[in-house]
């Protein structure tokens, strides 16, 4: 796709929320929630169903007002303010086009609405055309276009009159995983060439981690930790945290001493210093592309955690296979390594190592 040369690059805004909540009768599908936007950023919203995502979004759109607190646009306070008038783009799920509508007066609709002169709206429709690939479609009416293309009118007709803010309700729910792949490609691309400020809901960890410039992640009507990807990825505050990103090895213990973690039958691992007493109980995370598989009998290097076990099961998954060891005592490890050709796999009950660096070891909140 080839990006227009003269569009109306939109000026992006921060968005400010302060103790904003929403109450319907006893249940708090948002507790009071403080929470920056930064401008021309790309924020998600990740989190399960029922989690509040969606209803923040609505609230910073306008579809539903607060119960408590304040929502400002640039220090001003928008929480009266009607949805038409806060300058916000929205892109469905569903699309939402209208299906008696061509291409063209589907992208135009918000135009005419505003009652825009026929030749800016000509220029318009025909430059938000063209950054989403779809000249030549202006005629055909959605029926006749794919899923994928369709998404594409939807995101023509949200940005074709320039809104500061962009939001996007999980947009890619309904398409395949190839199609969902490639169209996040271009949501990013869009994103670095309007410059505009995008929160974007999704409930797909691996959506969130390649498009967000930080994740918003939301439990029970809460945010859980909002960070930057690798943020969430690496240093999860919690165990909810470090189980719906990615997948994590946990092990439970007590403090030893300094940088030592006492586990199931009384062995010993190193861990991060921790501020814990002694004796007091410990909660740690381990990535499985952090642990190797090795022979019963190699040395393991001073920093180094080790476990013997043996291989219970291997799954190959084409580049990586992920094994699964059962501890002598007791544990369940699971590691991520390169793929090797059959003959040369882990079959399941061999005798191996697992091993793991001490600095790969996160100490996450009890």
């Amino acid at each position: 796709m080839r990006p227009a040369t003269s569009f109306n690059t939109p000026t992006a805004h921060t968005i400010t929320l302060k103790g904003i909540s929403k109450i319907y009768g006893s249940v708090a599908a948002l507790q009071p929630t403080d929470l920056g936007v930064e401008k021309s950023e790309f924020l998600t919203l990740l989190g399960p169903s029922g989690s509040g995502k969606t209803t923040l979004l609505n609230l910073i759109a306008g579809a539903t007002g607060p119960t408590t607190g304040a929502i400002l646009l640039d220090g001003r306070d928008i929480t009266q303010t009607p949805p038409r008038e806060r300058g916000i783009g929205m892109v469905f799920q569903n699309y939402a086009l209208m299906p008696h509508m061509t291409v063209f007066e589907n992208v135009a609709y918000p135009l005419r609405a505003r009652r825009q002169p026929t030749k800016i709206i000509r220029e318009k429709v025909t430059e938000a055309l063209e950054r989403v690939g779809l000249t030549g479609f202006e005629d055909r009416k959605p029926r006749q276009l794919s899923g994928g293309q369709q998404q594409r009118v939807g995101i023509a007709r949200c940005i074709v009159y320039s809104p500061a803010i962009i939001m996007m309700d999980e947009p890619l729910g309904a398409l395949d995983k190839n199609l969902r792949e490639q169209m996040q490609g271009e949501i990013k691309r869009l994103h670095r060439e309007l410059g505009t400020t995008i929160i974007y809901v999704t409930h797909d960890q691996e959506e969130a981690l390649n498009m967000s410039d930080r994740i918003c992640l939301m439990a029970v009507g809460k945010v859980a930790q909002l960070g930057t990807p690798d943020e969430l990825y690496f240093q999860p505050r919690n165990r909810f945290v470090a189980e719906f990103v990615g997948e994590s090895n946990l092990i439970s213990g007590q403090m030893s001493g300094d940088g030592t973690m006492l586990i199931a039958q009384n062995q010993s691992i190193a861990v991060p210093i921790s501020k814990r007493t002694e004796g007091s109980e410990l909660l740690v995370m381990v990535r499985p592309e952090n642990v190797r598989i090795c022979s019963i009998d190699e040395p393991i290097e001073a920093a180094g955690n080790f476990l013997n076990g043996k291989v219970a099961t291997s799954s190959f998954i084409g580049g990586t296979t992920r094994v699964t060891v059962e501890t002598e005592n007791g544990l369940n490890i699971t590691a991520k390594v390169m793929s090797v050709r059959a003959e040369s796999r882990r079959k399941t009950g061999a005798k191996v190592r697992v091993a793991w660096s001490a600095a790969d070891t996160v100490v996450l909140e009890t």
